[in-house]
Formats: structure tokens, C-alpha cells, sequence
């Protein structure tokens, strides 16, 4: 029935900038509201679903390590340079931005194939995904 209206506050104590730059500047450094977001129904860091605090805090933590195992993730990428530069800084945007229950979909449940040949342990993944290309990239850098 009625339009939805609403207000961001930034609180600041630079004189020097003017009020565009100030909510320019923030918008480029943070994204507060999709963190908390993600973390309360994302991955559910924010819930508690034991009836003991010490338990409670185990689960937050727990969740917040799979989040910061994301973020990580995503910034061991690398940009090579070249051509595809661009393309590289965009994806690393896009999986530091994704969803943890997208990010586990997409890069964790894989299946795999184990095969043990001599003394090696070889990984054949047995279905394809649109995003192989850039956990490829990362694989390549975490074997260096």
C-alpha cells in the first residue's frame, strides 16, 4: 500500500570530505548488511541452537571459520596478467561476494573420483560445473 522508504545514516568525524565522497568512500569499503545477512541466514552464525552458551559458542565459531575459509578462498586467487586480467579481478569479486550455501554448491561438493596409482593419490572430478575454470586457477596456485 505505501512506498517503502529507507534511510542509511553514515557517522563520520572527517571534516574534510564532502558528504558525496564520505557515502562514496563507504559503499566501495563495505557491504555491512549482506555480511550480517549472510551470516544470520546463510550459513546461520548467528543462531543458537543449543541450550548451553559454551555450546552456542562452538557453533558460532565453527560457522565463522567456514565463512573466513570462503573469504580466503577467494582472495588466494589469482589475477594473471594479461588479457584476462579483468576477467580474473571479476570473478574473484564474485566468489569473495557469493553466498556461503552458493560457494559449497559450487566448489565443495564436487564429486570426486580417489584413485590410488603407484604412490600417488589422483582426484578425477566426475561432473562438470560452469565454475571448474576458476577452482582450476586456485588448485594451480595452492600446489606451488
Amino acid at each position: 500500500m505505501f512506498d517503502e522508504v529507507r534511510y542509511f545514516f553514515f557517522i563520520t568525524n572527517d571534516w574534510e570530505r564532502t558528504a558525496e565522497e564520505i557515502v562514496f568512500t563507504a559503499n566501495q569499503r563495505c557491504d555491512q548488511e549482506n555480511l550480517v545477512s549472510q551470516l544470520h541466514s546463510g550459513c546461520h552464525a548467528l543462531r543458537a541452537p543449543v541450550d548451553d552458551l559454551l555450546s552456542n559458542w562452538a557453533y558460532m565459531v565453527m560457522t565463522a571459520l567456514a565463512w573466513n575459509l570462503k573469504a580466503w578462498w577467494a582472495l588466494q586467487l589469482p589475477a594473471a596478467p594479461g588479457r584476462h586480467r579483468e576477467a580474473h579481478r571479476w570473478e574473484k569479486q564474485w566468489v569473495l561476494r557469493l553466498e556461503l550455501e552458493t560457494f559449497v554448491q559450487a566448489f565443495v561438493r564436487l564429486p570426486c573420483q580417489l584413485v590410488q596409482s603407484g604412490r600417488r593419490l589422483i582426484y578425477r572430478l566426475l561432473a562438470w560445473n560452469p565454475y571448474q575454470r576458476i577452482f582450476f586457477r586456485l588448485v594451480a596456485v595452492l600446489r606451488c
